[in-house]
């Protein structure tokens, strides 16, 4: 299970670039070969039949991250993630009419005891201990009715590979892999965690996702740079609360409060299941019917209203940390279906697409002010409009103000000199080996088609893109730099050695 910048939005990041195109047969074949089928209570399925090998590949995927979130409950539908492999009514326990009242009265004293968290005063202090010590041993009351991970032991015992699940600013996702002969086994399962979960050691997986933003967040350098510029970039819109949440919101969350996400964003309305391998649809559908359309339907789940203002002047961040200096920056952008979107793709695959890439070049090979550099045009989500992120590590003794006039020279290139055809369309012909790559497995497919039907809205849109991104010109490029990579739009972010002075250490000088 994953979550972090690191796995889950790379993961999608990897997604993204893998869609970028598609051969003419390979995207006629698919055009002709997904079968869609919509259950009354609303779960779209999306199946390709692959008969290479007697196994298929799954992924699940519910449009709901990071962004549906709100202050007070960050890290929700990550914590939601870890709880959905706890098992159901079933799955999982020994004895559920045992263990519910159980996890009802933990839940009790685990509010109360958020709540007087929450206030913090002094006097309560004991009372808080008392509270701490009830949970304590009702969880060990609890936990005398669990099967560990017994979901993960039956979908391995019977073939399962890849069992693993993710959650992005957009989108959270389950997949695994089975033999073909395991499909009913697969639907069960799989229904019964959407239906019905039971989130078991709740507050013991919390203390787990704890420590696990202390490791990936607050004691990583990476981590630690890349939340600071994603908030600082994003003042109004929900992109800016972390995915993993923040730590005061995963130590307050309870239970109820899982079970409400639950309701309200795990609706079968809200889904899209990708199958892809050894599976006949004539013999699929009435399984998925089966398992699936029991589920009961529910309301569509609340819109993310908040849009984020245009940014009116260059913001500036920096993160003290002991570890070696970085740089990040972040232009604002549009995101799919914008035309200006498919432009950013190329104009990425130029700037820092393998070792003969602009920025490369410049920073790594020649000037050797840089260890690496990179960049991505979908930080840190795809939904709604988003960003167009640089980052690099100065070489010692090289700073990341270099790095920034360094950057800024190659950016000012792309505005004034048309990216000669050569340069052009060899951008144009990595993304279509990448692509054509990543539909070489069952869950690389998988991934793709319901990635685009929850975020774009239409699976399709991953074969209309080839063709938009072909008619990309030396002048489109010119157009979206003089645009968008202007210092007004820019959030610039840099870690510094703790040691540094931090008055002149902030690029470009400032105080």
């Amino acid at each position: 299970m994953t979550q972090t910048r690191n796995v889950g939005l790379r993961l999608v990041a990897t997604i993204l670039l893998a869609l970028a195109v598609i051969a003419p047969s390979a995207g006629q074949d698919l055009q002709g070969k997904v079968v869609e089928h919509t259950l009354k209570n609303g779960m779209r399925f999306l199946i390709v039949e692959r008969h290479e090998a007697p196994v298929f590949s799954a992924m699940v995927a519910f449009k709901v991250g990071g962004v549906d979130e709100k202050t007070g409950y960050t890290g929700l539908a990550h914590m939601f993630e870890h709880m959905a492999f706890k098992g159901t009514q079933v799955v999982g326990t020994k004895n559920y009419a045992k263990e519910k009242p159980i996890l009802d009265r933990l839940d009790r004293v685990a509010v109360q005891l958020a709540r007087l968290d929450a206030e913090n005063r002094p006097q309560d202090a004991s009372r808080r201990a008392a509270l701490a010590k009830q949970m304590e041993q009702l969880q060990k009351e609890a936990e005398q009715y669990v099967i560990p991970n017994q979901f993960d032991e039956i979908m391995s015992v019977n073939g399962a590979e890849g069992l693993n699940a993710f959650t992005s600013k957009d989108i959270t996702a389950y997949v695994e892999s089975l033999p073909s002969n395991r499909f009913e086994l697969w639907a069960l399962l799989e229904s019964q965690r959407i239906a019905t979960p039971v989130l078991r050691e709740f507050y013991l997986e919390r203390s787990v996702v704890a420590e696990e933003r202390l490791e990936r967040t607050d004691n990583d350098p990476d981590g630690k740079l890349y939340e600071a510029l994603v908030t600082a970039a994003f003042q109004a819109h929900p992109y800016h609360f972390p995915v993993i949440g923040w730590m005061s919101d995963i130590r307050s969350l309870t239970r109820p409060q899982a079970e409400w996400f639950h309701r309200i964003y795990y609706t079968p309305g809200n889904a899209v299941c990708a199958l892809v391998g050894d599976i006949k649809p004539s013999e699929a559908l009435p399984i998925i019917d089966k398992y699936f359309g029991a589920i009961p339907a529910g309301p569509p789940p609340p819109p993310v209203v908040t849009t984020e203002p245009a940014q009116d002047g260059e913001r500036r961040v920096q993160v003290l940390f002991r570890a070696q200096p970085q740089l990040s920056m972040a232009y604002h952008k549009p995101t799919l279906p914008s035309d200006d979107d498919f432009v950013f793709d190329v104009l990425n695959q130029i700037m820092t697409g393998g070792r003969t890439s602009r920025l490369y070049t410049a920073l790594v090979k020649q000037k050797r002010i840089a260890v690496s550099v990179d960049s991505d045009t979908s930080s840190p989500g795809a939904r709604y409009p988003n960003l167009f992120e640089i980052s690099a590590t100065p070489i010692y003794p090289h700073t990341a103000d270099e790095l920034t006039r360094a950057i800024d020279e190659e950016i000012e290139r792309l505005k004034t000199e048309p990216v000669p055809d050569r340069e052009l369309q060899k951008a144009k012909n990595q993304l279509d080996a990448d692509f054509v790559r990543g539909l070489a497995s069952n869950m690389g497919l998988a991934s793709q088609l319901a990635y685009y039907q929850l975020v774009a809205g239409d699976w399709r849109y991953l074969l209309r893109w080839r063709e938009r991104v072909r008619q990309i010109t030396a002048a489109d490029i010119q157009r979206v730099a003089r645009k968008y990579l202007v210092p007004q739009n820019r959030t610039v972010a840099v870690l510094q050695p703790l040691e540094a002075s931090p008055a002149s250490s902030t690029p470009g000088g400032a105080q």
